[in-house]
């Protein structure tokens, strides 16, 4: 589970929470700037600024074979852009860092920073994060109207495939076994075997 860096807070003699701070990614940069906190030592998610865990073995293996196929069927595919964009209304307060992008157009076209429209897809890598990357990261990137999203769990493995952000949510949500072939619209005619990823 990610380390949440604002909360929770002790509890006061009423049994409430005490108020707690939501950042902005304004407030983050100067963190940066100042030295205080590291450029990749956490995400903003929803005002919280959320400790990234260790890399793992089996995560860093698996988001390398997930690179390797991806970058074969695309140009466009970065690894862990720093930060991309998500729904206007929640953009001041989330700086989400997928694994994996692929995008519409070379990163040098791009001005400023990525924007939802500028994503084909995004990927994140889970061994200790599954939850968090299944809903959480899963609602912002529908809200934010990303189009195709992959969670490649590597406990359970498993492929978990998001699609046709709808109000919020991902209309099509599918778990592809070890033993399964991988096929969407956005790999055309290519697939791939969900252990090959592994």
């Amino acid at each position: 589970m990610p380390v949440v860096l604002s909360a929770p807070q002790p509890r006061t003699d009423n049994g409430d929470y005490p108020p707690t701070k939501k950042w902005t990614r304004e407030e983050c940069e100067a963190l940066e700037q100042a030295g205080l906190v590291g450029v990749r030592d956490y995400e903003l998610i929803g005002g919280v600024l959320i400790q990234k865990m260790g890399k793992k073995l089996p995560h860093t293996r698996a988001l390398r074979k997930l690179m390797r196929w991806l970058n074969q069927l695309f140009d466009l595919c970065s690894l862990q852009e720093p930060g991309i964009d998500v729904a206007r209304e929640e953009n001041a307060t989330n700086n989400p860092e997928p694994d994996a992008v692929v995008l519409r157009r070379s990163v040098e076209e791009i001005a400023g920073s990525i924007h939802p429209g500028d994503i084909r897809m995004v990927a994140e890598v889970s061994d200790t994060t599954l939850s968090f990357d299944l809903g959480a990261k899963a609602r912002l990137y529908a809200r934010a109207g990303i189009p195709e999203y992959w969670v490649l769990d590597v406990n359970g493995r498993r492929l978990i495939v998001h699609q046709q952000p709808e109000a919020g949510e991902y209309g099509s949500i599918q778990a592809f076994a070890e033993d399964e072939m991988v096929q969407t619209p956005l790999t055309g005619e290519a697939t791939i075997a969900v252990r090959d990823l592994l």
